[in-house]
C-alpha cells in the first residue's frame, strides 16, 4: 500500500499513533522502570510473528541459567477482567490460550494475566519468591513500562514498510518504531540464509546495520495427542490429515505437512477462534467422511479444544496437535541475545 494511502486515507489512525508516540518521547506520558530485569517481546503487527514460541525460547534459556522467571500477559481473548495468577487447571476462557499454553509447558514459571502490567510487576516484586527476570508478552505498545530490553519481532515474509496500518493492512503501530527496539528478531525465516539474503531483509525493514538483529526459523516437534488417555496413536501414521487452525497464518504449517501427509481438508478459523457447537459439527462431518484420517491442529488451538464440551469420544481418539519451537537459521549465532 502506498504512503499516500497510509497518510491520507488512514490519517486519523496515523495521527493518533503519532501523537501518542510524541507524548511518550517528550515525557508528557510517563514510563516506569523497575529494579528487576524486564524483557519485552512484541511487534508492530497484529499476530503472526511468533511471539509465544519466542517467549518460550527465552523462558527455556533463563531456566537453563537457573533464573526464576515470571511472564506477564494481558490474556488476549479471555472473558475475565481481574488479574489472575495462571494455574494448569485454568481454562482459556479464564486466562487466554497463550498464557495457558506457557503455564502448562513450564509449570514452575509464574504466569500472570493482567491488563495493568505495571501493577502486575509491583505485585510480583512484593512476594517472598521474587522473580529474577520478568518477560512481558506482547508489550511493545504498552509504554507505561520502560523495559530493560525491548525486543521486536518481524515476520520474514511481511516486511513492515511494505504493509499498511489497520484496517487496510496488519500494522497496529508505526513501522518506524522498530528503530526504538534494542533487538530485532526476524522470524519465520528459511532454515538457510546467506549474508546477501540477510542484508536484503534488513534493508526491506530499514533496520540499521549496527542494530542487534537475529534470524530465526520455525521448528516442528513430534505430534502429540490432545487427550492422551483416549487417543489412538495409530492415527499419527495415517497417510492423510484434516487440518484445523485458528491462528493468524497457517501457511507455514500447511507447507510443512506436505512432507508428511496428504492434506484432505483445511478447516481454517480466525486467530484465537473459540470453537462452538457448529464448528465441532463441521469437524465431525469431515471425520465421518474420512474415517482413517488424522485430525491435526496447532498447539495454541489445542488449549481451546481440550476443554470443549462438544467433542465426542470418537473425535478425541483422532485429535492431535503439533508443537512448535524456534531455532536459529543455519550458521546464525545467538551470542548476545540472552
Amino acid at each position: 500500500m502506498s504512503s499516500f494511502v497510509n497518510k491520507v486515507l488512514l490519517f486519523p489512525y496515523y495521527s493518533v499513533l503519532k501523537i501518542r508516540d510524541t507524548l511518550y518521547k517528550t515525557g508528557k506520558k510517563k514510563s516506569y522502570s523497575f529494579d528487576v530485569p524486564i524483557i519485552s517481546i512484541g511487534n508492530v503487527t497484529v499476530g503472526g510473528t511468533g511471539k509465544t514460541p519466542h517467549t518460550e525460547m527465552f523462558i527455556r534459556e533463563y531456566l537453563r541459567q537457573g533464573k526464576k522467571v515470571a511472564v506477564i500477559s494481558r490474556g488476549y481473548g479471555r472473558k475475565t477482567k481481574q488479574a489472575i495468577v495462571v494455574s494448569e487447571r485454568h481454562t482459556h476462557i479464564e486466562v487466554g490460550d497463550e498464557p495457558l499454553q506457557i503455564k502448562r509447558k513450564f509449570p514452575n514459571v509464574t504466569v500472570v494475566v493482567d491488563k495493568n502490567r505495571r501493577q502486575a510487576i509491583e505485585n510480583l516484586l512484593n512476594v517472598d519468591e521474587k522473580p529474577d527476570i520478568i518477560i512481558l508478552d506482547d508489550a511493545f505498545q504498552y509504554r507505561k513500562i520502560k523495559p530493560s530490553r525491548q525486543i521486536v519481532l518481524i515476520d520474514y515474509n511481511r516486511p513492515v514498510f511494505k504493509d499498511s496500518l489497520l484496517p487496510l493492512g496488519r500494522l497496529r503501530d508505526l513501522p518506524e518504531r522498530i528503530g526504538e527496539a534494542d533487538t530485532v528478531i526476524i522470524t519465520k525465516c528459511p532454515p538457510f540464509m546467506n549474508q546477501w539474503e540477510k542484508e536484503k531483509c534488513l534493508q526491506a525493514n530499514r533496520i540499521p546495520a549496527d542494530k542487534p538483529t537475529y534470524f530465526t526459523t520455525v521448528k516442528y516437534e513430534e505430534i502429540q495427542p490432545i487427550f492422551p488417555s483416549e487417543a489412538n496413536n495409530r492415527f499419527i501414521y495415517s497417510q492423510s490429515v484434516i487440518l484445523i487452525t485458528g491462528i493468524a497464518n497457517g501457511r507455514l504449517l500447511k507447507d510443512y505437512l506436505l512432507t508428511l501427509y496428504t492434506t484432505l481438508y483445511h478447516i481454517e478459523f480466525g486467530d484465537h477462534h473459540k470453537f462452538g457447537k457448529a464448528d465441532i459439527g463441521r469437524i465431525e462431518n469431515m471425520a465421518e467422511r474420512y474415517p482413517r484420517t488424522l485430525i491435526l491442529t496447532t498447539e495454541k488451538d489445542a488449549q481451546r479444544l481440550v476443554s470443549n464440551p462438544y467433542l465426542t469420544e470418537t473425535i478425541k481418539q483422532r485429535l492431535f496437535y503439533i508443537p512448535i519451537s524456534v531455532g536459529f537459521v543455519e550458521n546464525e549465532s545467538s551470542e548476545g541475545l540472552f
